[in-house]
């Protein structure tokens, strides 16, 4: 079948002809319509209205102001985004606690000067910066009962996580809904708090707080007091300088020596036990800036648990208790007779009967019953001739010199507990009190009181501040042993009291007490020792107590060039087998002082000398019986007894021997831990029982 040709309207071409128009080859091809020439360009004309412009002007306006809003947005979901990043990624925070990082609780604990840095409550430590009492960060747990939605339940699921919350009474607390503030705990550790915070109770809440801690525990305890539960001092150093460890962060220093103190502690609890004495104090003080370097009082207790620690081991006996001092008062009545030119050391005095005042009688017990001179006074503890030095020095002297060496007023040192000397009012101070008191009866003060006054006598006669506080740099000491004679040191800065010259005749005195005197015991081959014994009888309910007696001695060394004042003493000493049944200071106080100081002597840089021992012994002698210089007075000061008065008839007349308190000088009792209270004393030689009667 043959196709037949299309239609040449249709596009196609007669049969047999060939196309008479198609385009070379090659060439694009054209849609057939009309011709390429006849096409005619064309336009389109818009034409925009005034509102047309303005509604055009308010869509861009309005375009401008989204974008600004989202840039806006865009930065603020930015801003979000990395402080959520900061927050839980690169520094992960604690809840309730922003200021202490997770990874700071989690560190090994950081060392000492840098929880010292943390803490607001400075750190005080020894004069060689050994840390006493330091405070460390912890946290208080406490609650918004308006904010809790079940109290039982928190209470319980707080015990479960703090043992020692005591739950009845946390669920009492929770429970009070009219408070807004409540303490459930303190003192809680880093992971206590982590774990209290797992909880996720409502309501509940931390603070910042400190944990007072004493890391030596009882050492220098009284010295150092302590704090309460909101830290503030309330006893000692912490008490007196609260204020100054609040403001200042710097390190407290102390005067205090950790290792003077735990020496001093360690041979006054051996000779507790040894002669079962109810308490002891011992004190060391450099004699030429006035430094304590050692305080101890026993029985005392771990600072780190004040509040429950029982009222006499609280009280510190070294400036609270006012003790009457016993024959250590000697060494003023002697001082102050020679600084005055009342008496000399080649004057006698009357030791071979007694004086009776009124009903009653001062006596040597087994004294050497005849005269003796002013060395041998001191040297055989003589009551009878101490009296009659202070009656040739007088009453208003004698007031004048112990208000000079600051008996009548309160030690100054920095500790609130220190306490009020007791003594006699000037209309009662006649000639009964002038005389007791003159050997160390019928006064009362506190031990520290005794060296700050023995330390004025041997350091050239200058009046020094006892203090608690640092003044020289640490490991400081110089050894002024070596000296082939007695050295004229510089005298320390302060108030002259008495003469240079009196002060080395004194210390001579004090040497000859430890070399020929009561107070052998008490020396130590190399640090010439010097000192003086005191054993006084203490007052009862119904006056002295016999054989109860607080036994002290009081030394200084060395006596060539001195630096340091030892002092101990024993409450109630029992005597025993080794003291063949005394129990006086020669016997239970001045060998542990003796101990003492041969233990720290070297810690203090002074080492014994024993090359110039034979040129110190010379420097130092005094003669028991000094020869009288041609041209000196034959007759003492005091030539003769004081007439005897015969006892007054009466019933009641005590025994000859019986020591009671000078006339119309009561001994109350004041500020002591104990039944027999105040440690009114009366003394005499410390080998022998002390006899005094006066009233």
């Amino acid at each position: 079948m043959t196709d037949t040709p299309d239609d040449p309207r249709q596009g196609g071409e007669p049969p047999g002809q060939p196309p008479s128009d198609l385009p070379p080859p090659g060439a694009p091809a054209y849609r057939r319509g009309a011709a390429r020439a006849d096409a005619v360009p064309r336009m389109e004309t818009v034409r925009l209205t005034a509102p047309d412009l303005k509604r055009r002007a308010a869509m861009e306006k309005t375009r401008r102001r989204l974008v600004f809003a989202a840039g806006g947005f865009v930065v603020l979901f930015l801003a979000v985004v990395l402080k959520l990043a900061d927050a839980t990624i690169i520094q992960p925070l604690a809840p309730h606690r922003p200021e202490r990082p997770i990874a700071e609780l989690l560190e090994a604990p950081k060392l000492a000067q840098d929880v010292t840095m943390m803490a607001r409550r400075a750190t005080i430590t020894d004069r060689n910066g050994e840390i006493l009492a330091i405070s460390l960060p912890t946290a208080a747990l406490y609650a918004n009962p308006r904010e809790l939605i079940d109290p039982a339940d928190a209470a319980h699921k707080l015990k479960t996580v703090l043992p020692k919350l005591d739950e009845d009474e946390a669920r009492a607390r929770l429970s009070e809904s009219g408070k807004q503030f409540v303490y459930l705990a303190r003192q809680l550790s880093p992971r206590e708090q982590l774990l209290v915070n797992a909880l996720g109770l409502p309501g509940i809440y931390f603070e910042n707080t400190e944990h007072r801690r004493y890391p030596m525990g009882r050492t220098a305890a009284q010295v150092l007091g302590g704090v309460d539960v909101d830290g503030h001092g309330v006893a000692g150093v912490e008490r007196f300088f609260d204020q100054r460890l609040h403001d200042d962060p710097s390190p407290l220093r102390l005067s205090i020596d950790v290792r003077i103190q735990d020496v001093v502690r360690d041979e006054l609890s051996k000779a507790m036990v040894d002669f079962q004495a109810i308490g002891a104090c011992g004190i060391v003080m450099d004699v030429r800036t006035g430094e304590v370097l050692a305080m101890v009082s026993l029985p005392d207790y771990d600072a780190n648990t004040v509040g429950s620690a029982a009222p006499d081991e609280r009280f510190n006996r070294a400036v609270t208790g006012m003790y009457e001092p016993g024959s250590t008062f000697k060494l003023q009545t002697a001082a102050m007779a020679l600084d005055g030119g009342i008496a000399h050391i080649w004057d006698e005095f009357d030791a071979s009967r007694p004086i009776h005042i009124g009903r009653f009688t001062i006596t040597d017990f087994e004294g050497k019953k005849r005269w003796l001179y002013l060395p041998e006074v001191l040297a055989y503890s003589s009551n009878l001739g101490a009296a009659h030095i202070a009656e040739a020095v007088g009453a208003e002297r004698q007031r004048a010199w112990l208000r000079s060496m600051g008996m009548f007023n309160r030690i100054g040192v920095e500790l609130p507990e220190a306490g009020l000397p007791i003594h006699p009012p000037v209309a009662n101070w006649k000639e009964a009190a002038t005389l007791t008191i003159g050997f160390g009866h019928g006064i009362a003060v506190s031990p520290l009181h005794v060296v700050r006054g023995t330390a004025v006598l041997a350091n050239g006669g200058i009046m020094l501040q006892p203090t608690m506080l640092a003044k020289t740099p640490p490991d400081t000491a110089v050894n002024d042993t070596s000296a082939s004679s007695i050295q004229q040191l510089a005298p320390p800065p302060g108030e002259r009291i008495l003469q240079t010259s009196t002060s080395d005749t004194v210390r001579k005195l004090m040497r000859l007490v430890v070399t020929d005197g009561y107070g052998k015991p008490a020396e130590v081959p190399g640090y010439y020792v010097g000192g003086k014994t005191g054993t006084a009888e203490k007052v009862g309910a119904h006056g002295y107590k016999k054989h109860t007696n607080v036994a002290a001695f009081m030394s200084v060394f060395p006596m060539n060039a001195p630096r340091y004042a030892v002092y101990m003493m024993l409450d109630e000493p029992k005597a025993n087998a080794s003291t063949h049944g005394y129990a006086t200071a020669g016997w239970v106080a001045a060998p542990a002082a003796g101990r003492v100081i041969g233990r720290v002597g070297p810690m203090l840089g002074l080492l014994p000398d024993l090359v110039d021992a034979e040129a110190i012994r010379q420097a130092l002698f005094i003669p028991l019986q000094p020869g009288r210089p041609a041209g000196a007075p034959r007759t003492p000061p005091v030539a003769a007894a004081t007439p005897e008065v015969k006892p007054l008839p009466g019933p009641r007349q005590p025994h000859p021997d019986q020591p009671i308190p000078a006339a119309g000088v009561p001994i109350p009792a004041r500020s002591a831990p104990h039944d027999q209270r105040h440690e009114a004393t009366v003394d005499a030689p410390s080998l022998v029982v002390p006899a005094v009667a006066v009233r």
